[in-house]
C-alpha cells in the first residue's frame, strides 16, 4: 500500500506540467501548462501526461491520459485512463477508444486511431490531440470528449533498417502492367529474413499475381478450401543483406475500375529470445488514374 501512496503522488505532481484541458460538455477546462518532458533514456520508453477529465450530468468521472511512445522506429499513441463512478471515488479501469492527432510547430506530422502507431516524426514538442470514448461498465461511465496534451520527446529518430521501392507509380483501368519491387535491407543488425505484402482493393476486382517461388496468393476460409485471395500477394524473403536486395515482379491487371496497390514488410531484428523485436516498413502505394 505504501507503494501505491508513492505511486498516487508522483501523478498528482505530474498534472503540474502537463497540459490538462478536456473539451467537452462534461469537462472543466484546465488552463495549458508546459509540457511533459520525456527524461533521457537509453532505450525505448513511454511518456504520459494528464491530458483531461470528462463528466457528466449524473456526476460520473473519466481521468485521462495521452501516452507516447519514444525510442522506437514509430510513435505509438495511446489513452489510458480510471473511472470513477458517481458519488465515489473508486477508481476503475475503462476502455479507451477513439482517434489522435499530433502537431509540431503548428504542423500535423502524425495521426491515427486509439491505441494506434505512426512513424516517429524525430524529437520534439508535440502537441497531440485526440477524441475519445471512455467506457466503464463496473463504473456505469460512457463519456465522450476531447483531451488535449503537450508531450517533449526527447529521443533521436532511428534510422530505418529496411527500406521498398517500386519502379512504377500510376496503374490504368483495363490494363495488366508489371510492377517490380525492391527490397532493402540496410543494418548489419538482425537478419534476412522479412514478409513482403501486396494489397489492391477487394471489391474492384484487381488480380495480383506472380511467377516468384517466395511468393503465394493467401488462402482464406478452412480447410480443406482452396480459396485464395486473388488481389493480394504475400512473400517470404530470406536472403536480405546490406548491399544484396531483394527483387520482386507482379503482374496488376486492373477491370475498368481503379484499384490502389498498397504495400508492406515485416521483419524480425532478434533480441535473443525476446519477443515483439520486429517492425513493420510501409512501402509505396501504387496510384491508379
Amino acid at each position: 500500500m505504501a507503494a501505491r501512496r508513492r505511486t498516487l503522488r508522483i501523478l498528482t505532481g505530474a498534472a503540474a506540467v502537463s497540459l490538462a484541458l478536456a473539451s467537452t460538455a462534461w469537462s472543466r477546462p484546465v488552463p495549458p501548462q508546459p509540457g511533459a518532458q520525456a527524461p533521457a533514456a537509453d532505450g525505448p520508453a513511454t511518456l504520459c501526461a494528464p491530458a483531461g477529465v470528462l463528466r457528466d450530468a449524473q456526476g460520473a468521472r473519466a481521468d485521462v491520459s495521452l501516452c507516447a511512445g519514444s525510442g522506437t522506429p514509430v510513435m505509438a499513441l495511446s489513452a489510458p485512463a480510471t473511472c470513477r463512478r458517481p458519488g465515489t471515488s473508486v477508481r476503475y479501469a475503462c476502455l479507451t477508444s477513439g482517434s489522435w492527432t499530433a502537431k509540431r510547430e503548428g504542423a500535423t506530422v502524425a495521426s491515427g486511431t486509439l491505441p494506434g502507431s505512426q512513424p516517429f516524426p524525430g524529437p520534439g514538442t508535440y502537441d497531440v490531440t485526440a477524441t475519445v470514448r471512455v467506457r466503464s461498465a463496473p463504473a456505469g461511465v460512457d463519456l465522450r470528449g476531447t483531451v488535449r496534451a503537450t508531450l517533449t520527446l526527447t529521443a533521436p529518430k532511428q534510422r530505418p533498417t529496411h527500406r521498398v521501392e517500386v519502379d512504377r507509380q500510376r496503374l490504368r483501368p483495363g490494363t495488366t502492367t508489371t510492377l517490380t519491387y525492391t527490397v532493402y535491407r540496410d543494418s548489419e543488425q538482425g537478419d534476412g529474413s522479412a514478409r513482403f505484402g501486396l494489397i489492391g482493393e477487394e471489391t474492384t476486382g484487381v488480380r495480383i499475381s506472380t511467377a516468384d517461388a517466395r511468393c503465394v496468393n493467401p488462402l482464406i476460409g478452412r480447410a480443406p478450401s482452396e480459396d485464395r485471395l486473388t488481389h493480394s500477394v504475400d512473400c517470404a524473403l530470406t536472403d536480405l543483406q546490406p548491399g544484396r536486395p531483394a527483387t520482386v515482379r507482379v503482374r496488376v491487371t486492373l477491370a475498368s475500375a481503379c484499384s490502389t496497390v498498397v504495400s508492406k514488410l515485416g521483419y524480425w531484428m532478434p533480441r535473443g529470445q525476446a519477443l515483439h523485436t520486429g517492425g513493420m516498413v510501409e512501402g509505396p502505394t501504387v496510384g491508379c488514374d
